[in-house]
């Protein structure tokens, strides 16, 4: 697999039914530019929101993976995210007109045809691998058990059991394009007999049939055609696994090994595993402050910025990633002044001052991304939400401040940040600002 960030060389549409509201639904994959991963746009809704596939927001789990941010949602996601990921695709737009995309024949194949109509190009920025370098493992209270040890590509092997053990099936591959394409797509989704009810009873499944899903009765399988694989139901939660991994936001080497996986224990382990990358994180700062492009120094800083001692938070700004990403660091002495009054003895800096340091961020972000002159416009905070203090600062850290800025207007822009100190995650928070002459 190439080591370059691919994108869809232009845009292309599905239209069908939806698995579980029965509605029907178009859904567009769009190009997107480098850094901007997977986003879905409800293009039916007011402003037309966009919710980003990452694991923090996953909210359901049964029968399908479901995202929402406030009150915006989409539902079964995993099938177009597992078709991108599995076909290279690392930056896309993808927009619906409803909460729930179209379920095709129950397989990944739909989506991966509308990959090959659009077309895949590379871009010009290096892809984003974790490269699991200690295993990592879990169980769930309904036996599924997931283990992740190091390897040099990206591979699942899975076990599938049914109910009494039925249909027991062993898959084991690499996912490359190729080998995605032609045995992980086509493996459709299946339901047991005695579960239907239950299911429809809880207002799911509204748009099944046997023309999009394969049902079990006893020991007989049921649909519109025979099995395309002997092993289709383990191949089916590679699938499943492949999307619900794809919002851990980085591409993996490392081999899976899954015993009776489902949603619940696949979007739990991407969650672990950006945990787990969080407190991996290692950045250094460059040794000097290299001339233009896109490092800005402590003057350039305060040419974005109104603040000044000892309110600047901001010592140099060391990275601008894609259009929304940007990273800032923040050395800690023992001369800052309020030191002298917060927690005299075991001196600690307060948390108020590093949100107000990613709040800094993510206005030089802004203003740097919708290229503003210096004295433009300054950006006022209007909130913080989901705010997290995790580890003390200490005299002696360095603060690397990393913020995305996830949505902008000429005057309103939310972004997320989060301190990093050690290569752990210190603080974090999703800010809402305002943008005044």
């Amino acid at each position: 697999m190439s080591e370059l960030q691919h994108t869809l060389a232009s845009s292309a549409s599905l239209t069908g039914t939806s698995l579980h509201t029965g509605e029907k639904s178009t859904i567009t994959l769009q190009p997107a530019p480098v850094g901007h991963g997977w986003k879905f746009k409800r293009v039916d809704l007011p402003d037309q929101p966009v919710v980003d596939a990452h694991c923090s927001l996953v909210k359901t789990v049964e029968r399908a993976t479901s995202l929402s941010e406030g009150a915006v949602k989409v539902q079964t996601v995993e099938h177009v995210l597992s078709a991108l990921y599995g076909m290279g695709v690392d930056n896309a737009l993808i927009e619906m007109d409803a909460n729930e995309p179209p379920i095709g024949d129950g397989s990944a194949k739909p989506y991966v045809d509308l990959i090959n109509k659009a077309g895949v190009v590379a871009q010009d920025t290096p892809r984003s691998f974790y490269a699991i370098s200690e295993p990592l493992h879990i169980e769930t209270k309904n036996g599924s058990i997931l283990t992740i040890v190091p390897d040099d590509k990206f591979r699942i092997s899975c076990t599938n059991v049914g109910p009494e053990g039925r249909f027991t099936q062993f898959y084991s591959t690499e996912i490359t394009p190729a080998l995605y394409e032609k045995e992980i797509a086509p493996a459709r989704t299946f339901v047991y007999y005695e579960d239907v009810k239950p299911l429809l009873d809880k207002g799911l499944i509204k748009g099944g049939s046997l023309e999009n899903a394969v049902v079990v009765k006893g020991e007989s399988v049921m649909s519109k055609e025979p099995v395309r694989y002997k092993e289709e139901f383990a191949r089916h939660k590679i699938l499943d696994l492949v999307g619900d991994l794809a919002l851990f936001g980085h591409r993996i080497k490392g081999h899976v090994i899954a015993v009776k996986p489902g949603h619940g224990a696949n979007t739990e382990l991407s969650k672990q595993l950006t945990r787990r990358h969080a407190q991996l994180l290692a950045m250094v700062p460059p040794s000097t402050t290299p001339k233009g492009g896109d490092v800005l120094d402590v003057n350039s800083v305060m040419k974005l910025l109104p603040h000044r001692y000892p309110f600047l938070m901001v010592d140099r700004i060391v990275a601008f990633e894609g259009e929304s990403k940007c990273t800032g660091i923040k050395a800690v002495t023992i001369n800052e002044p309020y030191f002298q009054g917060h927690f005299p003895g075991h001196p600690v800096m307060p948390g108020v001052l590093q949100l107000e340091a990613m709040a800094q961020v993510a206005s030089i972000a802004f203003l740097h991304f919708a290229g503003e002159t210096p004295n433009g416009r300054v950006g006022y905070f209007m909130s913080a939400d989901s705010v997290k203090f995790r580890k003390p600062v200490m005299p002696g850290d360095t603060l690397f401040i990393h913020v995305e800025v996830t949505k902008a207007k000429r005057s309103l822009a939310k972004a997320k940040g989060r301190c990093v100190v050690n290569n752990e995650v210190v603080s974090e928070a999703d800010m809402l600002f305002c943008f005044v002459e």
